[in-house]
């Protein structure tokens, strides 16, 4: 797949483009705040009336129209803030539509790069972490600080001390936060990614559940999951235990800067330096003027996550950036090509198959043979676009494989890999790749040429059967059979199948035979990997692998009586050199 050039020191701006498509809705929301943030001023305003001029006048008419005033006041505060809260909710959700598909494609790409399960996942819990953060209450900090020195300009203006006093804790408090920030930092970090590795091995021990009950790996898996999971739990104390004593103190400091502040108000009364409701007022705008702070504190775990996430997701993208379009190609109709090809696996630059060549055109069939660990599949995986090739070029007629747009390619090609993994879903939606627009005839026309059609009309539902997920209802030779269905649906030009035959019995093996000449006699290429001979029945041509490198290719049986002349011949040196491919050839013979 052909990436988008970019410098590794360019980071994405993918995820800050998402924030900042979002900027009107904020506006909104920084709208809201301003009018919330000064209907804040009531209680103070109606604790100094009552005080200075209700209490003073014994007006019960005055106090029942400031009341209704102020309820007012309260009422239309409150439906602001509830409709800030339903914005924010909706602009997290609009950021995770604007990001959801790039992340899936992150998730599905990640694994062909080289990244761990772990790390394939984390761009969804990142995405997820970032739509919280904004949907919470945590954001409306950020709106209402601004708006904090009109609380302390109040409080300067009830009394000079009382506005200092009112600033020194604000700066206390926001050290505080500060310092916490500092030290829980790597402890969050630690926790995200033992948190990640936790859930894969759970994930792979549910997966392969069956495996570890027959072979008696409970108890050992058992033990490599008590090590990942207490370094997961101590991780989450030393988080916590960053942050918990902190937040305790910043707790007690905040009552105690509240009842110091009345007690300062009280003296200054005494004294006869303010009224009773200024003091009252006092106390309101110093909590009002500290409520952001507060709300930051509560929300700053989550804060962290989030700015975590955002990084995290900046440089994936950077790293993965999204495909450029393409302008679409023809449908190839006359060859495939691999010119001095090179492959390693994802996130390595070691070969395993080394300068592959190789000619095909339409209607041939290669069948491609060779000891275990020969580079056959990793030179399957090269040929539909899996895996890129480190040098050289793989080709449709004439145009390399990273020319294409990765569906439109996709459309063109047919895969069988060696280990099927179907999908939660019907047989048919399965057959045809879960596309919309499928016909039911062309699903039943692969299923037909894939031999399968009877088969799957003895299931319960027919086509319409449930598989589970990985296609657990069905037994091993069903599911390749879906699967050659799968890969012949479209009539694709390119039919790459590793390993077709390996849980197929002898109707299986006459059923894939019929398919690969089908595939041939429609002006298609066909390309069978196998260790067994049933399947070379119908190709053409044989290419032997060996050591990761094409050691003969041309007409079946051309090949095949050199490779078993040569293999009758003993030869002290390398004794297992072609031992695969010589069994497979006497079978033919």
């Amino acid at each position: 797949m052909k990436q988008r050039s970019k410098s590794h020191r360019e980071e994405s701006t993918e995820v800050y483009d998402a924030l900042k498509s979002c900027s009107p809705s904020f506006t909104g929301v920084a709208i809201f705040s301003a009018v919330v943030n000064i209907l804040a001023l009531t209680g103070s305003i109606y604790m100094l009336q009552i005080y200075d001029r209700v209490l003073s006048s014994r007006s019960i008419a005055t106090l029942v129209g400031l009341s209704l005033i102020v309820l007012a006041a309260y009422v239309l505060q409150g439906g602001l803030d509830m409709l800030r809260g339903k914005m924010l909710a909706r602009i997290g959700a609009r950021f995770d539509e604007m990001l959801s598909a790039r992340v899936f494609d992150l998730v599905a790409t990640m694994p062909l790069k080289g990244a761990k399960h772990s790390e394939s996942m984390q761009p969804i819990r990142d995405l997820d972490q970032i739509r919280g953060f904004l949907s919470s209450l945590g954001p409306t900090a950020l709106f209402d600080m601004p708006f904090m020195p009109i609380f302390f300009i109040g409080c300067f203006i009830i009394h000079p001390w009382l506005g200092v006093m009112s600033v020194l804790g604000g700066v206390c408090i926001v050290i505080l936060t500060l310092y916490t920030d500092a030290k829980s930092k790597g402890p969050s970090y630690e926790l995200t990614k033992s948190a990640a590795e936790r859930h894969t091995m759970a994930e792979t021990s549910r997966r392969n559940a069956e495996a570890i009950r027959a072979l008696g790996m409970l108890r050992f898996l058992a033990n490599r999951y008590d090590e990942v999971h207490c370094r997961h739990v101590n991780d989450g104390l030393r988080a916590s235990e960053a942050a918990s004593g902190i937040s305790a103190f910043a707790k007690v400091f905040r009552m105690v800067l509240q009842s110091g502040i009345l007690g300062l108000g009280a003296y200054l009364v005494i004294q006869g330096q303010m009224s009773g409701g200024l003091m009252i007022a006092a106390s309101i705008m110093m909590s009002r003027a500290l409520a952001p702070i507060e709300i930051a504190v509560a929300h700053w775990k989550g804060f962290v996550a989030a700015r975590q996430g955002y990084r995290r997701l900046q440089h994936i993208m950077t790293i993965v950036p999204a495909q450029d379009p393409r302008m679409s190609l023809p449908a190839p109709q006359a060859s495939v090509s691999v010119e001095d090809a090179y492959v390693g696996a994802p996130g390595t630059q070691q070969p395993i198959v080394q300068a592959a060549s190789l000619q095909l055109t339409a209607g041939q069939g290669l069948g491609l043979i060779g000891p275990s660990a020969s580079g056959k599949s990793t030179l399957a995986r090269s040929l539909v676009g899996v895996w890129p090739t480190l040098r050289g070029q793989i080709r449709l007629d004439g145009a390399a494989l990273d020319q294409w747009e990765s569906d439109d390619l996709g459309r063109h090609i047919g895969y069988l890999p060696q280990d099927v993994e179907l999908f939660e879903g019907t047989v048919a939606e399965n057959i045809s790749r879960f596309q919309p627009e499928a016909s039911a005839e062309a699903i039943i026309e692969a299923a037909r040429t894939a031999g399968a059609h009877e088969l799957i009309l003895n299931l319960p539902e027919g086509y319409d059967t449930r598989i589970g997920e990985s296609g657990a209802s069905l037994s091993g030779g069903q599911r390749q059979r879906v699967a050659l269905a799968r890969a012949l649906y479209g009539n694709p030009f390119l039919v790459v199948l590793d390993e077709p035959n390996a849980s197929l019995d002898g109707a299986g093996d006459e059923a894939l035979n019929q398919a690969i000449l089908s595939v041939r006699q429609r002006g298609g290429v066909v390309i069978v990997i196998t260790h067994r001979p049933a399947a070379l029945g119908h190709v053409d041509l044989v290419a032997i692998m060996e050591e990761g490198r094409i050691k003969a290719m041309g007409p079946r049986d051309e090949v095949l009586q050199a490779v078993m002349k040569r293999n009758a011949t003993p030869a002290p040196a390398r004794p297992q050199q072609g031992a695969a491919s010589a069994a497979t050839l006497r079978e033919v013979g």
